[in-house]
């Protein structure tokens, strides 16, 4: 390149807004150019990257996986440069506005762009913003556990808490009631919606963010983390006609994402699926989803019972919280319907009870209930700082009571640079899978408690805790993280 002409690529990228508007982006020395392609892009592309570099023309869907790897693969905070969040605003605007073009309040702005940025492009399921005695702390959850990101006293907590609000559509005016909103965002054209939650607290209204990444898409079976056997079995519930079949686990566990995989099972030409949510995490072509309003009266309940009117043969609801709910379902699953929801309890067999205390009767849940799978999601190791020691006898004692092999090597976490010093990077999930039997319909009927139900259910090698002590014997988490999610019962 001549020396006359302006530093590298690397050294002075596009921003983001603009490469977007004009169409033009720069890669490798390269000026590539989309098929709205503007002059002034060109001329301000090839300006920075010198006359001499290639033009490569692209049409829109390759224009757009160029924006994607330039500006949100990989990166990490400090790295991007002119990548901003996009209010999007259907009414107005069908591209999206650039919240930073509000140069009235730009610190407060750029400051919860730069944390809704950096939460995304970390990987986090939630994003915190906590006033206190001593200013504003910010804190992400990163693989279930929560870390600190910024800790300030010198930040208008009033501004940033109500530009949060003004975001998600809340009352700003309004500080003494919880309140719930969404933002929906895109990062370098990558669709992002967010849960916002606001709860008034001593030092002003805390705000939570649940966020749920639409670009990440549905993941096949096996990448969830099941086996082959475990998928035959999944499928196989998936084809039954009629009945209910349930996800269980605590918040955050996955549910959602293994219903919507059981979804697409079911999905046939033939079937007319729809769907009860709150929220819609991911639309699903030919599937109709419905969005639940509390404030409206559009509950679980009342959604599930219109649903039937709409002549379904498979029905998904999010979640059973309530006995109306419960009722309606297992009326549902009687009338020849199959329903998937999530339903919050501890194991498989504890679903059983759970549904009892939601004043089922026991005849009810053994004719409607086809299959309950309960999940976990454990931290996986982190490859390159893990290390290996021989089982303790006390390590040992715990495969013996699950009746599986001692492998001759466990692994610890250690911490390094490249797990940022945790010793685990991203993880997998693991799932006990009940198939209501004829043995266990009848168990349940009978009103067996929960120490019975699990004597016609699952040994413990097939149960939660077995599951997890064969991802501890791949090497792919600890026997501590095991034991710290699991628990060291059956």
């Amino acid at each position: 390149m001549p020396e006359d002409h302006p530093p590298s690529v690397a050294a002075v990228p596009l921003p983001y807004a603009f490469a977007r508007d004009h169409g033009v982006a720069l890669e490798g020395g390269r000026v590539v150019a989309g098929p709205g392609a503007s002059v002034t892009g060109l001329r301000e592309a090839q300006r920075r990257a010198g006359l001499n570099a290639p033009l490569d023309r692209e049409d829109a869907t390759g224009f757009e996986a160029v924006l994607a790897r330039l500006y949100h693969s990989g990166a990490r905070e400090g790295e991007v440069q002119g990548v901003t969040f996009d209010l999007v605003d259907t009414a107005t605007d069908k591209r999206g506005r650039d919240l930073l073009e509000d140069a009235e309040e730009a610190p407060v702005i750029q400051l919860v762009n730069q944390l809704l940025r950096q939460a995304v492009l970390d990987g986090a399921s939630d994003l915190h913003i906590e006033p206190h005695e001593g200013g504003l702390r910010a804190r992400m959850r990163l693989d279930g556990f929560l870390k600190t990101v910024m800790d300030r006293a010198d930040v208008p907590v009033k501004r940033v808490v109500s530009r949060l609000k003004v975001m998600a559509g809340l009352d700003i005016a309004e500080t003494r009631l919880p309140q719930d909103g969404r933002i929906p965002l895109r990062l370098g054209g990558r669709m992002i919606d967010t849960r916002v939650s606001s709860l008034p607290g001593n030092y002003g209204e805390r705000i939570v963010l649940r966020i749920l990444d639409r670009a990440a898409g549905l993941m096949p079976l096996d990448r969830l983390g099941l086996d082959a056997g475990q998928i035959a079995l999944l499928e196989r519930l998936a084809a039954t006609p009629n009945g209910i079949i349930l996800a269980t686990g605590p918040t955050g566990a996955g549910k959602t994402t293994t219903l919507y995989s059981l979804l697409k099972l079911a999905d046939r030409e033939e079937r007319n699926i729809v769907t009860v949510e709150d929220p819609i995490e991911y639309n699903l072509t030919g599937i109709s989803q419905t969005q639940i309003n509390a404030e409206i009266g559009m509950s679980f309940a009342a959604g599930l019972r219109a649903t039937l009117r709409q002549d379904p043969d498979v029905i998904l609801v999010g979640e059973i919280r309530d006995t109306e709910t419960a009722s309606t379902a297992a009326q549902a699953a009687l009338t020849g319907h199959l329903v998937f929801s999530s339903l919050h309890a501890n194991s498989s067999v504890a679903a059983v009870v759970r549904l009892r205390d939601l004043g089922l009767e026991n005849f009810l849940i053994a004719a409607t209930l086809r299959g309950v799978i309960a999940q976990r999601l454990l931290r996986r190791l982190c490859p390159d700082c893990r290390r290996s020691h021989a089982p303790s006898s006390s390590e040992a004692a715990q495969f013996d009571r699950a009746g599986l092999p001692l492998p001759t090597a466990l692994h610890d976490a250690q911490g390094c640079d490249a797990c940022n010093g945790t010793g685990y990077a991203g993880r997998l999930g693991i799932f006990e899978i009940l198939e209501v039997g004829e043995d266990l319909r009848e168990a349940i009927n009978h009103g067996a408690g929960e120490g019975a139900l699990w004597q016609q259910a699952l040994p413990p090698r097939d149960r939660l805790i077995g599951q997890a002590l064969r991802a501890v014997s791949a090497g792919q988490t600890s026997l501590a993280e095991a034991l710290r999610v699991v628990g060291d019962g059956a």
